[in-house]
């Protein structure tokens, strides 16, 4: 297995991201699903002067973004947006695009189960049609139920693959498998064929080895189904606005290259743009647990 990170955590040009995971020993980067941001043949060259290929991407699903809106024409630029950030996998000579299919933070349905289930499939088709072409995987994320309504759970998320169709699969994410799964191996196992990214983080979507999940198991898991691509670094630091806070100098006043998507994202996932120092010190955490697993 290798190790990959993902670079929206923190409000930084993607030089520095690049420089710092690259100097700890990941090999991998999932980057942000921000297309229009990144020049990818300039990235793909620094990447490759660092020792870093691109793992794949995840959808921002923010704003407006939504395969299963209502109306037609906001699923159609969803649609757009997403076949963007396979491109820009492509051109960074990727190999997959997590995809969850609502807009993160709606938690009210446009239609009834039916019907929306019927526009995710519709949505999801059209950008199987696009990634196949391209050579892209596509992995249905399941995300906890605070974040959507839709897609909480893998047997959820691998019966939407199975109707979009046979090359599609699934990224799960230790995070939220902790919250909504009854028995996160089990459903480990029951992607064995179908999984092609595995997100990280602990139960506190810290780091990996700040929080109790058992790392040692989820890795033999995985290598039970025959899982030995890539774990990718997820973790979204809650931080603490109270004097008990363990880290007082985590947050940084002063970002860079915060947009107002990425800002919104993570105020409502309770943390902020934290400190260079701090957000080393997590990339380094990841690693060191999970290097020694793999």
């Amino acid at each position: 297995m290798e190790l990959a990170i993902h670079n929206w955590m923190r409000s930084e040009t993607i030089e520095t991201t690049i420089q710092r995971v690259a100097g700890i020993g990941y090999t991998r980067l999932e980057i942000a699903g921000n297309p229009e941001q990144y020049d990818t043949q300039s990235i793909r060259k620094l990447m490759k002067d660092h020792g870093l290929s691109c793992w794949g991407s995840v959808t921002l699903m923010l704003g407006e973004r939504n395969l299963m809106a209502r109306d037609e024409a906001q699923r159609a630029r969803s649609i757009q947006y997403v076949k963007d950030v396979v491109r820009m996998v492509k051109e960074l000579d990727g190999h997959m695009v997590s995809v969850v299919p609502g807009t993160v933070g709606k938690i009210v349905p446009d239609g009834r189960p039916e019907e929306e289930w019927k526009w995710a499939v519709e949505a999801l088709k059209e950008i199987y049609s696009y990634s196949e072409a391209a050579g892209v995987l596509l992995g249905i994320e399941p995300i906890n139920r605070f974040e959507t309504y839709f897609i909480n759970r893998a047997e959820q998320a691998l019966a939407l693959a199975e109707a979009v169709g046979p090359n599609c699969g699934v990224c799960l994410d230790t995070f939220h498998m902790n919250m909504e799964e009854e028995d996160m191996f089990a459903s480990i196992r029951k992607a064995k064929g179908k999984l092609v990214g595995f997100h990280v983080a602990d139960n506190n979507r810290m780091a990996p080895g700040m929080g109790h999940l058992n790392w040692e198991k989820i890795v033999a898991t995985l290598r039970e189904i025959g899982y030995d691509d890539v774990l990718s670094v997820e973790f979204c630091a809650p931080l603490d606005r109270t004097p008990a806070n363990p880290y007082p100098d985590a947050v940084d006043e002063n970002p860079e290259n915060l947009s107002p998507e990425q800002a919104k994202f993570l105020v409502d996932h309770g943390s902020s743009s934290v400190t260079d120092a701090f957000y080393t010190m997590l990339t380094a955490r990841s690693f060191n647990t999970l290097s020694k697993l793999i």
